[in-house]
């Protein structure tokens, strides 16, 4: 199941560079920040603030791909470049992008510990 939410080697990459217990200490940290960055994207979203919706996007989007999350960055990249455009798509991506991050957490917490 990891396999296809993270991409293993991008993962092992990161402990070996950074170490285990940071890697592990930065998941948790992630694990924490990322709820609230998915409110402020709802929140951006709501209030039609075209700007800070892209830029929690793209925060997101980095932190993602640095634990080899790729599937989840790439759908965050996807709201940082088509912005709010199309309000309704959007808003179905963000949804899609919650649903995502919840197996995504699971995995990373599983890699982390495991």
């Amino acid at each position: 199941m990891n396999e296809a939410l993270i991409d293993i080697a991008t993962f092992r990459a990161l402990q070996e560079a950074a170490g285990r217990d940071f890697v592990t200490e930065l998941v948790g940290t992630f694990l924490e920040e990322a709820p609230g960055m998915l409110a402020e994207l709802r929140d951006a979203h709501a209030k039609s603030d075209a700007e800070r919706f892209r830029r929690t996007a793209h925060s997101l989007k980095s932190n993602c791909n640095t634990f080899g999350a790729l599937s989840l960055g790439a759908m965050a990249r996807e709201l940082e470049l088509k912005g709010m455009a199309d309000p309704a798509s959007s808003s179905a991506a963000i949804d899609a992008l919650d649903a995502a991050y919840v197996r995504v957490a699971a995995a990373l917490k599983e890699l982390a510990h495991g």
